[in-house]
């Protein structure tokens, strides 16, 4: 596997902590941003942070996934990922203390170790913005979405004249103009917690309506388009709602900071039973949703399943609010490390002092923006498959691999090519991957090179094709949706 760091070494540098340089300003600085105020968390934090983080829209797809995908594949394919993407977080939860004495807090901070200061943040911080931010869009869609759909069912029942979904997005919006003034992770550890609850209890619902309501007659389990390019694409955009749905990996090292750490108790171990806690209950929720909902449906399916089901009334309405409930902590999880890069470059790039307006004009922005983006764009499917492929695939799939491009990078060094260089680095190597394997170096064709090469063709093909058909269904939705409806 490569150079490891031992026990004893790992001892040593806790017991002889590097001396801290930073000047007292530089540590109130510290103290006040998001990620490193704060590191009291216990291993159950990480258990409900990363349910909050991996299980929410993309469940509630699953079912229209495995129309687009059909049994076997989909079977595969959902299986296949929660057994690599539980692999890459180990992965990660090991890189954040690989280094002895140190701690990796934040993605970029891993991405500068392993590729360098300036290099490391063109590599990082980009592709974890797109996924952050992605995830926050359609969260607000999501959000919406089932406010909308609990409304209509309580309050409507097609009594009452419709209301637009923009406004339900706003309404939902709202509550994180609240929310989002929270410090830290630590401080929406309640808000964390009540969505991980929520997140199983709308899944069971899901798959349990789903068997109460029986199998639809004349059910049919193929392909949901009669047209050749309608299968091939439908496909390509299930595969990008598989991989948004397991996503998470983004905020694991974020999570991670947040617990303690000692020469007897690295916070890997603490976290790492918070992730297996959190994989059982993404595989109760996942798996019984997915297969169920197809089972009972068929390729008729919504692509949210909670819309298809419309009876018992009263129980798919409790299920939609435990959405709404369940999205607002997921926002929360995936907008703290966005506050925290904004925080960061605004207080220690451009100087300004850290005070609560700063914080308060900050965030309130980015709440503002995900919510117009929303608004403007509310193609649940489309998005989920969208940014599934284009985003989550690098950071999900690919934390093994790549070790083919780190070589072909100094090759083009020997050709004096440094434009070429800088564009592979920007467009390939934007993978977490190769912080991994710039250090352990896994010996050729050994297991952990087979697999590495295994998930990077499995992920290079998911994030090409993915957004493919997520972005064909954004132009056909497109084609007869009215902006603001």
């Amino acid at each position: 596997m490569g150079t490891q760091v031992s026990n004893d070494d790992l001892k040593n540098a806790y017991s002889k902590p590097p001396v801290d340089n930073r000047t007292e300003e530089e540590k109130a600085i510290d103290a006040w941003l998001p990620i490193t105020s704060s590191r009291n968390a216990k291993w159950w934090y990480s258990a409900f942070h990363n349910v909050t983080a991996m299980v929410g829209a993309g469940v509630l797809s699953l079912p229209y996934a495995m129309s687009q995908l059909g049994w076997g594949p989909g079977v595969a394919v959902m299986v296949i990922s929660w057994i690599i993407t539980l692999y890459t977080l180990w992965q990660m939860v090991e890189m954040h203390e690989m280094v002895p004495g140190k701690r990796f807090d934040r993605y970029h901070e891993l991405g500068q170790h392993a590729f360098g200061e300036k290099l490391g943040l063109w590599i990082v911080v980009p592709q974890q913005l797109v996924v952050e931010i992605g995830v926050d869009i359609v969260y607000m869609v999501t959000g919406g979405r089932s406010l909308k759909k609990f409304h209509d069912l309580v309050a409507c029942q097609d009594k009452c004249k419709q209301i637009k979904l923009t406004y339900f997005i706003m309404i939902f919006a709202s509550v994180h103009f609240v929310l989002s003034h929270l410090p830290n992770f630590n401080s929406i550890s309640g808000v964390s917690l009540a969505a991980a609850v929520m997140s199983l209890s709308y899944s069971t619902i899901a798959w349990g309506a789903s068997v109460d309501k029986g199998v639809t007659p004349d059910v049919q389990y193929g392909y949901r388009s009669t047209t050749t390019a309608g299968k091939v694409f439908g496909f390509f955009g299930a595969l990008g709602d598989v991989a948004f749905a397991y996503a998470g990996h983004n905020v694991v090292l974020e999570i991670q900071a947040t617990i303690p750490s000692t020469p007897e108790k690295p916070s890997k171990i603490p976290m790492w039973r918070g992730v297996i806690v959190a994989y059982i209950v993404v595989a109760l929720c996942y798996f019984p949703v997915a297969f169920i909902g197809f089972w009972m449906f068929g390729n008729t399916v919504d692509d949210n399943i909670l819309i298809t089901l419309n009876k018992p009334i009263w129980l798919i309405a409790m299920a939609n609010m435990f959405v709404v409930i369940h999205v607002i902590g997921s926002y929360q999880i995936y907008a703290m490390p966005v506050f925290d890069m904004m925080e960061t470059v605004l207080v220690k790039k451009l100087r300004f002092k850290p005070t609560w307006y700063l914080r308060f004009f900050t965030r309130n922005v980015y709440v503002a923006f995900t919510m117009f983006v929303g608004m403007t764009f509310p193609f649940f499917g489309g998005l989920l498959g969208f940014f599934g492929g284009f985003a989550f695939a690098p950071t999900t799939y690919f934390v093994r691999g790549f070790w083919l491009l780190h070589k072909i990078d100094f090759h083009l060094y020997l050709f004096k090519e440094k434009q070429i260089t800088l564009i592979i680095n920007i467009s390939f190597v934007q993978l977490p991957c190769i912080m991994w394997l710039a250090i352990y170096k896994p010996r050729k064709f050994s297991l952990s090179w087979f697999t590495n090469w295994i998930c990077i063709i499995l992920g290079v093909l998911l994030m090409i094709i993915a957004p493919i058909g997520g972005l064909r269904q954004i132009i056909m939705n497109a084609k007869t949706y009215k902006f603001y409806s």
